[in-house]
Order: C-alpha cells, then sequence, then structure tokens
C-alpha cells in the first residue's frame, strides 16, 4: 500500500465510513510496521501450540507476517500525523479540549481467574493480595470528590467477597453521599441477574475488556475454563442491563496479529460500545508471558485513533498502560484522539501491590493527590481537564 492509498483510508475512517478488511490490514502496517517492541521468545510456538491443546482448538501457529516496508520511515510517520491530526479534529467537533477525569479505586487485586497475562492471577502465588473494606472506599471517594471528580471507577479482580449484595449495599451509600457522581465498575465476568442487580443499585457504567475479537486468540490468552463466548454474552449482557458499556484490547499481546486488530476494529463498529480501553500489552515477571516483547506504542496509537475515527462519540481513555510504556504517553494518547483520564485514587499501599503488568504506574501524575501536575501537562497540550461527570452522548 503506497502513501496516498494510506491517505485515502485515513479519509474514508474521516468520513465515517469503514474501508475493507484487507485495506485495514495493510494501512496498520503501513502506519506502524513494528507489531511488538522486541522479539519473540523461542519457546512461544511450544507454548502456543500447548494452549491450543488445552483449548481443544486445532493448530494455528502464530508466524510473524514479513514486513514489506511498503512505505518510508519519513512517510510512515507523515501518515501517523494525518491520521492523529484528523482523530483529534473529530475528537474536538464533539468535546472541544475538554479531557474528562475518572477516579480509579482498585478495591482487590484477588482474582478467581488465571489470565495469562495478568500480574493478580490467581495463580501467581507471589502477589502480595489486599482488599479494600467499604469503609475504605467510601474513604476514597471522599476524598476525590473534594479534588474534583465526578465519576469513581472501582475496578478489582475477580473477588468472591464482593457478592452482589455487599456491592449493591457499597454502590447505594455512594449514591446516597454524592448523588451528583457517576460510578464506574470493573469486576469481571458476572450473571446477567448480578449486573442487573448493580445497575439497579445505582452502576451507571461497566467496563469490561473484550480482550480480543479472535476466538482462538483468546484461547492463547485465557486457560480453557475462561471462554470468549462467555466474555462475549457478558458484554451483551450489559447492554441488556443499560449499562454505558466499555470493551478494550491490548496491542502487542502475544500471538496477536494485524488482523486481530482488523477483528477488533470490526467488533467494536458491531457492537458500539460507550466506552474502549485501547493498551500497549506489557508483561508482569510472575506470568506464563513474562518473556514476551511489550506491544508497540506507536502501534497503540494507531488503534486509538482509528477507534476515534470510527466511533466519534465514544469514551477513549488515555490508558495507565500507554503512561507506563512511554514517559509522555498520555499526552500522545490525548494527540491521538483519547478524551479521559483515570488517575488513582487508591490508598498508595493498594496502588503499590495492584500490579497488573511491570512497572505499573502508580506515583506522580498518575495518583490523583497530584491533579495539579496533570492539569499542567495537560495544559500544555492544548486541552483542559474539566470537572464533570463526562457521561457518554451520541449527539
Amino acid at each position: 500500500m503506497n502513501l496516498q492509498q494510506c491517505l485515502d483510508v485515513v479519509q474514508t475512517l474521516f468520513e465515517g465510513r469503514l474501508p475493507q478488511a484487507s485495506e485495514l490490514s495493510s494501512f496498520i502496517d503501513a502506519c506502524a510496521p513494528d507489531a511488538f517492541s522486541g522479539p519473540v521468545p523461542a519457546e512461544a510456538a511450544a507454548m502456543e501450540s500447548s494452549f491450543l491443546a488445552e483449548a481443544g482448538l486445532s493448530e494455528r501457529v502464530f508466524e510473524p507476517a514479513p514486513k514489506e516496508n511498503s512505505l518510508s520511515p519519513d512517510d510512515a510517520r507523515h501518515l501517523r500525523d494525518v491520521l492523529f491530526n484528523c482523530a483529534r479534529r473529530r475528537a474536538q467537533e464533539h468535546f472541544g479540549n475538554r479531557i474528562y477525569i475518572r477516579g480509579l479505586i482498585e478495591i482487590s487485586n484477588i482474582c478467581r481467574q488465571n489470565c495469562r497475562y495478568c500480574g493478580i492471577r490467581a495463580g501467581n502465588a507471589q502477589a502480595e493480595r489486599y482488599r479494600l473494606s467499604p469503609e475504605q472506599i467510601l474513604e476514597c471517594c471522599e476524598h476525590g470528590y473534594g479534588l474534583g471528580f465526578r465519576t469513581f471507577v472501582l475496578q478489582g479482580g475477580e473477588d468472591a467477597w464482593f457478592t452482589d449484595e455487599r456491592l449493591a449495599d457499597l454502590l447505594r451509600r455512594i449514591k446516597s453521599s454524592w448523588p451528583d457522581c457517576a460510578v464506574t465498575l470493573s469486576v469481571g465476568e458476572r450473571s446477567l441477574a448480578s449486573y442487573g442487580l448493580l445497575r439497579q443499585a445505582g452502576a451507571d457504567r461497566f467496563l469490561l475488556r473484550h480482550e480480543t475479537a479472535d476466538p482462538v486468540h483468546y484461547a492463547k490468552l485465557h486457560p480453557a475454563a475462561q471462554s470468549w463466548q462467555n466474555r462475549m454474552n457478558c458484554l451483551r449482557a450489559l447492554k441488556a442491563c443499560g449499562y454505558q458499556t466499555g470493551a478494550g484490547f491490548m496491542v502487542g499481546s502475544p500471538w496477536q496479529t494485524t488482523d486481530c486488530l482488523v477483528e477488533d476494529l470490526l467488533f467494536l463498529r458491531d457492537f458500539q460500545p460507550e466506552m474502549v480501553g485501547i493498551g500497549p500489552f506489557i508483561p508482569h515477571a510472575q506470568t506464563p508471558f513474562a518473556g514476551f516483547p511489550s506491544g508497540s506504542v506507536e502501534r497503540t496509537l494507531v488503534m486509538v485513533a482509528m477507534t476515534r475515527l470510527m466511533l466519534p462519540f465514544a469514551m477513549l481513555p488515555a490508558t495507565t498502560a500507554l503512561g507506563t510504556a512511554a514517559g509522555d504517553g498520555r499526552e500522545r494518547g490525548i494527540l491521538a484522539g483519547a478524551n479521559v483520564l483515570m488517575p488513582n485514587l487508591s490508598p498508595r499501599e493498594a496502588r503499590a501491590r495492584y500490579r497488573l503488568y511491570n512497572n505499573k504506574l502508580s506515583e506522580g501524575a498518575e495518583c490523583a493527590d497530584n491533579i495539579r501536575e496533570l492539569r499542567k501537562r495537560i495544559q500544555a497540550t492544548g486541552y483542559e481537564i474539566v470537572v464533570d461527570r463526562g457521561d457518554f452522548k451520541s449527539c
């Protein structure tokens, strides 16, 4: 794909149309040819075969696609600049220069699931486990409200202690104390009845990354007990319950191909989530993927920008993973079309233990107490952090 053909793809996206899958794949490779930050480990093929066998799937071993280098590095940079500029223009049409903040409260790092990429997976015996009490969570909300937060995100592993009744009671207490605030949950896979009860108790939004729209790729990232179909069912259940629903995926996860990313875009187009979280894969030392390279920051930004053009009204965070992978990752995410930041309101000792991946940011501008520093950094990009719930609006 030459430069003009790539620019035509950007124009098509900007006009609200989706190019053919083959064009999208070639475009992503032209924009950001490096999928990973380093080489795939030698044992990757054996691991892949083992995971496929565990899932009872026929072998479809990953082979990195040869780089065609259809664009020079200068042309690729120019193309990304055009793409990011179009994504910013689209975001500014709907949100102006406003960046919405959510106060992130990491309520527990105890999890029953065993996702192969995650540092708080059940199989990580070295994780220092913790669980915030309802009183601690309410203290975080009170502190965050004073700092100007009007959305609280309760995120955690799938911790059985947080039953429907306990979570519902917590939601009612938050809504009673701060009725002008929105509450987002990110607590994993639950039943339709559970999602419905929590919605009635006051939850406004729910984040549940789909991780990958490719079922075979999903089986490589998760043990056989965790199914892609159940994840899809959960996302549909959240929509049915009336949540503003968030999906999302990692860029550069093990065995991800460009075609996987195209499938993610097609899924997002059809599912129409109100929020999408996109960040680079970053390995964790106590997981099966410890030896794999991180995902490309540039490719991640390309996916953020393409998602903005495809879903112009969506809430797109400049993720913590982007900030971890690159010192200016948050700012670059905003300049690629993101419009949400999620500073951490968790107690310091909890932030230090909620390690989903290596070197996860938890201090500095990532900490909600340093909101002034974050405001200053965002102002330098020409944007302003606003005190607002930041609800999804389709027009």
